[in-house]
């Protein structure tokens, strides 16, 4: 038996590895020793990618808060069958540290069911989110195990993972991230490494778990654990692939990307990414602009460059002036190359066995719990386009199906603002830009042709949208390609319309200035605040309650046996499969589902069936 002595928060703990299959004897009396405790649990494995073909468990860790095991299930025989045993234990509870993870590893490596035991494992990250949603660098006490147990458990809290790499490094001759593959089992550090892991979640249980009561959000987190197995389980269904298209959809990319890089070289830049070389291009051809970096230097950032190429945020048109070819180009080639190396080839690397792909889903991400998927990163992929979405394809027999919320952010703020024009604008089911543009513009309106009306109705979305978002006039003159002067006579006219929402901000600013710099959401989540940003107050609870209305439309389908059908959320969209024989009838039930009464709001949905692809949903041949 291998035993290393530590100490946490001035406590002695223990970190026990069994080197010998006798040696479980005193593994099997730790647990009954600690039946009724809630158990700290964790995994080691060869690499993060839970669905690889070349992917195993390592080690799987049990904890009190201070008593460690790190039982070797990479050996198989009685260790494996010991750890298993205790997870399948119905009445055994624990608590995990970032839980979708570690239920993907012990039901990918066969221990136990992810429906099993994910139902009986507390999060200790879902719980930090909700006493402090910000990460460290935002003021926060930050989301990740050790910087929660600096704050909560132990400030001396180590994390001794830079240490590992460099014992990767220099004894194994590894990278940070192979190195977790090759590395004894018995390796003091790596053992120390994992048996902390399983002592600083139950310790953050502890204090953590006192603090959510202590605040009023058990029901809540009760709730977040809830949406955080569903979201768990779309990662273990996966998305299928194209293989065909998307394979040649790397190389169209590719060579997309050639034919613009050539392009911007014949003025002078040899390198897109050479900034130096960017600007130097753009400064001789006349560009002018303000943006620059922390460093000083001019700014040739996406934002920017996007405007100089006459492009909006979604790459649509802007017709705001000539579009310059070197910022086209740039752009352009960029662009092509990041779909072709984080998308289309990322795909093709990291489909499995059954040519599937599996993002990771995080049910409670930004400060606002906005959801957010990545590894690929889906939400990014512009509005309009249907490129990288049709490489994402139904199963035989199947139809790609989706049910996507109606300017959800948008009634969410008439409800909340209690604004009598926006709430009639949405109650008169016209379309909601076209009417704050008609009204803001009065009788000139009449007057308009239709590209001078499409024109307003463009810079008023963006207005509005600015209120939600947060977008202050000079980034929506650079979204919209309007002269700065006009969009702020625009913002000021859209508050006159509005003046509801104008004074919902200020009530709530007012409320955060007496109440610890926070607001609180109508769902119960206290968000805070920056003290120099405190105008994003209404931004904050608006963005978070249509994520909660979102989050309890996917309990809701669940509830209603629909959620096997869902694939992804993706901001308010989300992306399902069923039956082609059922498709029309299971998507606009769950779009039904969907639909509410927010504050004697309609929060609507609209329901379709896609076809054989995501991508057919925005435009792809059939």
């Amino acid at each position: 038996m291998l035993t290393f002595p530590y100490r946490v928060g001035g406590d002695a703990v223990t970190i026990r590895f069994p080197e010998r299959p006798d040696e479980l004897a005193a593994f099997e009396e730790f647990i009954r020793r600690t039946s009724g405790q809630i158990l700290g649990l964790d995994t080691e494995n060869t690499d993060l990618h839970v669905f690889g073909a070349q992917f195993r468990g390592r080690l799987v860790q049990f904890g009190t808060v201070d008593e460690a095991w790190c039982i070797p299930v990479e050996w198989g025989g009685p260790y494996l069958e010991s750890a298993s045993r205790v997870l399948r234990d119905p009445d055994r509870k624990f608590v995990v540290h970032n839980a979708p993870y570690d239920l993907l590893v012990l039901d990918r490596t066969g221990l136990v069911p992810l429906a099993d035991l994910g139902p009986r494992v507390f999060d200790t990250y879902l719980l930090g989110h909700l006493c402090d949603p910000r990460m460290l660098h935002q003021g926060g006490t930050g989301l990740k195990l050790k910087e929660l147990s600096k704050v909560y458990v132990d400030p001396a809290a180590a994390d001794t993972q830079d240490g590992l790499h460099a014992v990767f490094r220099k004894e194994y001759k590894a990278t940070k991230h192979t190195g977790w593959a090759v590395i004894d089992l018995t390796h003091p550090l790596y053992l120390t490494y994992a048996g902390l892991d399983v002592i600083y979640a139950t310790r953050l249980l502890r204090e953590l778990g006192t603090l959510v009561k202590g605040n009023g959000l058990s029901k809540l987190a009760h709730w977040e654990h809830r949406v955080q197995l569903l979201t768990t389980a779309m990662m273990k269904r996966g998305l299928r692939i194209d293989p065909v298209y998307t394979s040649q959809l790397v190389a169209q990319l590719h060579d997309e990307a050639a034919r613009h890089r050539s392009t911007a070289a014949e003025f002078g830049v040899a390198n897109v990414n050479s900034n130096a070389q960017v600007i130097a291009a753009l400064q001789g051809m006349g560009e002018e602009w303000t943006e620059t970096t922390d460093s000083g230097a001019p700014s040739v950032s996406k934002d920017v460059l996007l405007p100089m190429a006459d492009l909006g945020m979604q790459w649509e048109r802007l017709e705001a002036r000539a579009a310059n070819p070197v910022a086209d180009a740039v752009v352009r080639a960029k662009r092509a190359s990041k779909w072709a190396d984080s998308y289309a080839q990322a795909f093709l690397d990291k489909v499995d066995d059954q040519g599937r792909i599996h993002p990771s889903i995080r049910s409670l991400a930004a400060r606002t719990a906005r959801m957010s998927v990545s590894d690929p990163a889906l939400q990014q992929l512009p509005s309009s386009d249907w490129t990288i979405r049709r490489c994402i394809i139904a199963d035989p027999g199947q139809l790609i199906v989706a049910a996507d919320y109606s300017q959800v952010e948008m009634r969410v703020l008439a409800a909340l603002s209690r604004d009598e024009a926006l709430m009639a604008a949405i109650a008169s089911g016209e379309d909601l830009h076209t009417f704050t543009a008609r009204l803001v513009s009065g009788a000139a309106w009449e007057h308009m042709d239709d590209k001078a009306r499409k024109k307003a109705r463009k810079l008023f979305k963006a207005v509005g949208f600015g209120k939600v978002y947060g977008g202050g006039a000079v980034t929506l003159s650079r979204q919209t390609g309007a002269p700065l002067a006009d969009v702020r006579v625009a913002v000021a006219e859209y508050d006159k319309a509005f003046p509801g929402i104008r004074a919902y901000g200020r009530r709530l600013q007012r409320s955060a200035a007496y109440g610890g710099q926070e607001v609180v959401t109508p769902f119960g989540r206290h968000l805070p605040l920056d003290r120099d940003r405190a105008y994003a107050a209404t931004n904050y609870v608006v963005q978070s309650t249509a994520r909660d209305l979102l989050a309890k439309a996917l309990c809701d389908l669940d509830d209603a046996g629909l959620s096997e059908y869902v694939l992804l959320p993706v901001h308010d969209e989300l992306v399902c499969q069923a039956p082609a024989e059922d498709a029309a009838d299971v998507i606009h039930t769950i779009g039904r589902l969907m639909e509410s009464t927010f504050g004697g709001v309609a929060i609507t949905s609209e329901a379709e069936v896609y076809g054989p692809s995501w991508g057919h949903g925005y435009g792809a041949a059939a």
